[in-house]
């Protein structure tokens, strides 16, 4: 049955999309083909569309109205856009956001159709050089066969929907490049698959499960070229030999800096995407000189969630020499020290700045090892390191993803890592101590908000256990000492405690001695990690 598109709707859209992109990343990876070889385009989209839905679940705390809701939507994929694909779609979704929003609730057809409009003009305007045959040519098509549809809302998004789909199998004959490969634009693959769960959304329909076997060709072509590039809409053109870098960061300017931006940026680079309003931009760009992109971001005004990342030019040209390496993501530069002593290979992270697939995928073959063993530490890097993984695997490196959900899981995994095992021994030795291994962190509440231990204030202690909320408090060093005694309630051998950059003082010798006076036998090891988090927690 047709559904209005109010605030329920933007919930389930985003649901929907979630879980589409998710099915579908890596077969939009794995059609990158546009214009440089990183591949993590479907990666980025999933982490793009993860950050509006997560505000969207944010604001459904409060009841929100459309406006409110597609409003969080828009500024979550704002602040979580990821790679150029990601930048445009956060675009595309505030150009809907501005129309939706100020019409009445729920929305009507008429609203839609401007909205979709608004949306393919805005992101149009925020790409320096448009290029057809990529997902804004898809995002007109939508806009256009919204304003020829008539119906209700639902049955308009129904054919913007086959409009968006019907320019995707198009894009091979507007783009060399697509053409060649025998692939559709990987972007604008990930566009369809968001219109589609907005159209089964409102259609009441379920979302669409076949989408992923339509997105990666285009009638009749044959075959796809794997660990290419991330589609863009203006092609790379350094001079021979330059290192170009992603730069990407958000910017606290007004207006009135941005014009000025926009130039000096086009400038430096290519693949230029500038987004965002109200005081805050999204910028990206690739460039061969990224410690001017990052001034010119100083001038206009104040840079931050600063990223660079080097993109690759071509095939690896170093084979791999080591026999076996394992890399760990860790959200502290102490654990990275611990990890490299260990002689793993670390890569830091920060809760706001978690790497993409393509920075995963240079770390694995910056290690010119022939195995590698990838310890992501953290459920929401799943996705970023299976795409990591594949693209690794395509450049003849053999590659094993050990869960790891916690970076107290990833110590506990590399403590029994030995080399000299063969490699599937190792993985589920690692794997089975990761796994054996309960974890819990200290975090403070930025806002209110339902959890599974209650409803929690701003600034209350949360104590987390296995990723769940289970304890909420005034006070971090009690809620340590609680979430402790939880986790050992159910026995234990060894607590890991890796203290973070805010951990109360004497943190560390309160919960020894808690440990000392209740549990017989078991061991303490303690940490400085200097995370984010103000303490970590492992019971083994």
């Amino acid at each position: 049955m047709p559904q209005p598109l109010d605030a329920a709707a933007v919930r389930r859209w985003c649901r929907n999309a979630l879980d589409a992109v998710g099915r579908a990343r890596e077969d939009i990876d794995a059609i990158n083909v546009y214009p440089v070889p990183d591949g993590d385009t479907g990666t980025n989209l999933y982490l793009t569309v993860e950050s509006a839905a997560q505000a969207v679940a944010a604001a459904d705390t409060a009841a929100p109205t459309l406006a409110q809701a597609v409003r969080a939507m828009a500024h979550g994929a704002l602040i979580g856009a990821r790679g150029n694909s990601g930048t445009i779609l956060a675009q595309l979704l505030r150009g809907m956001a501005e129309v939706i929003a100020a019409e009445a609730e729920p929305a009507g057809p008429g609203t839609l159709r401007r909205a979709l409009r608004r949306a393919a003009g805005s992101a149009y305007e925020a790409v320096a050089h448009p290029v057809e045959g990529t997902m804004l040519t898809v995002a007109v098509a939508a806009a256009d066969a919204a304003e020829r549809a008539d119906g209700t809302t639902a049955e308009v998004m129904a054919q913007a929907c086959a409009g968006a789909r019907r320019a995707l199998d198009e894009t091979p004959a507007q783009l060399a490049v697509l053409a060649e490969a025998g692939v559709v634009d990987a972007g604008g693959s990930g566009l369809v698959a968001v219109l589609d769960a907005l159209d089964a959304a409102l259609s009441g329909r379920a979302p669409d499960a076949s989408i992923r076997d339509r997105l990666g060709r285009p009638p009749g072509a044959h075959g796809a070229r794997t660990g290419a590039p991330e589609p863009d809409c203006a092609a790379a053109d350094g001079a021979p030999g330059d290192q170009l870098y992603e730069v990407i960061y958000l910017l606290d300017a007004g207006d009135a800096a941005v014009p000025a931006l926009r130039t000096r940026l086009d400038a430096l680079g290519d693949s230029l995407v500038v987004v965002g309003g109200d005081g805050l931009w999204h910028v990206h760009v690739h460039t061969a000189e990224p410690g001017a992109a990052v001034e010119a971001g100083i001038e206009a005004g104040r840079p931050h969630r600063l990223r660079i990342t080097g993109l690759p030019a071509g095939p690896p040209r170093r084979p791999p020499h080591a026999a076996r390496a394992v890399v760990s993501v860790l959200p502290g530069e102490g654990l990275a020290g611990l990890c490299e002593e260990a002689g793993a290979t670390a890569l830091t992270a920060h809760a706001d700045e978690a790497p993409g697939g393509g920075e995963l995928a240079a770390a694995i073959l910056g290690t010119r090892a022939r195995e590698v063993v990838l310890l992501p530490n953290d459920d929401g890097l799943w996705h970023a390191a299976a795409a990591a993984a594949e693209q690794a695997r395509a450049e003849g490196v053999r590659v094993a993803v050990v869960p790891t959900r916690s970076p107290v899981q990833g110590i506990a995994a590399l403590a029994v890592h030995a080399a000299e095992r063969r490699f599937d021994e190792d993985v589920v030795a690692m794997t089975a101590a990761a796994g054996a291994t309960r974890f819990g962190e200290l975090a403070v509440a930025e806002r209110q908000s339902w959890t599974t231990a209650g409803i929690c204030q701003a600034g209350d202690a949360l104590g987390l256990i296995d990723g769940d909320v289970a304890v909420i408090g005034g006070d971090l060093a009690d809620v340590a000492g609680d979430v402790l005694e939880r986790m050992l309630s159910a026995g234990g051998e060894l607590v890991t405690l890796v203290l973070g950059a805010a951990a109360p003082p004497g943190l560390a010798a309160r919960l020894q001695a808690q440990v000392r006076g209740g549990h017989y036998g078991v061991d303490t090891l303690v940490y400085e990690g200097r995370q984010d988090a103000p303490l970590l927690i492992g019971v083994e």
